[in-house]
């Protein structure tokens, strides 16, 4: 890497770190309180009018360069790590190349991929409608069962008592 391209580089990430700072829209709310303050002293005059225009379109104009530098450095590392995830995993290698790939190819992949996510949400849910029915049957079974318990308590009690109040007599 040249040294222009490290100092570049270096100079652009610091303005995109300082920049997104509250200190910075504090100094730049300053600015333009003070610019507004100033208006009666120049009578709002055009060349006032001027300063504000020029500053802030020659900081626009540089910022976006500057910004768009940090932010194409990002999205490269973001894409390298995703392309490690996508080789480290068991999921498709050939998705590595996919930003090589028109928006027509794009788009029918994205489409496939949300038509793939809904099919898996229906078989959640009829999983889910299965298992519920499932439970639903064996606590069904299992209230039964215990129906079945208590009338086996209930006549066991019953010929008890019949035993105990027929007596030795019967």
């Amino acid at each position: 890497m040249s040294q222009l391209s490290r100092a570049f580089r270096s100079f652009a990430e610091a303005t995109a770190r300082y920049s997104g700072r509250p200190t910075a829209f504090l100094i730049a709310a300053f600015v333009v309180v003070v610019w507004a303050a100033s208006g009666p002293m120049f009578h709002f005059g055009d060349t006032w009018q001027l300063v504000i225009n020029t500053g802030t379109t020659i900081i626009t104009f540089l910022m976006v360069f500057l910004i768009q530098n940090s932010q194409n450095r990002d999205s490269a590392a973001l894409q390298i790590k995703l392309d490690e995830l996508i080789r480290a995993t068991e999921a498709r290698n050939s998705l590595i190349d996919l930003d090589d790939l028109d928006e027509d190819a794009l788009q029918r992949i994205r489409e496939n991929y949300r038509k793939l996510a809904h099919r898996k949400e229906e078989e959640a849910r009829r999983s889910h409608d299965a298992s519920r029915r499932a439970r639903s049957q064996q606590e069904a079974e299992e209230a039964c069962e215990e129906v079945r318990e208590i009338d086996r308590e209930l006549a066991q009690a019953s010929a008890d008592h019949r035993e105990a109040h027929a007596g030795p007599d019967s």
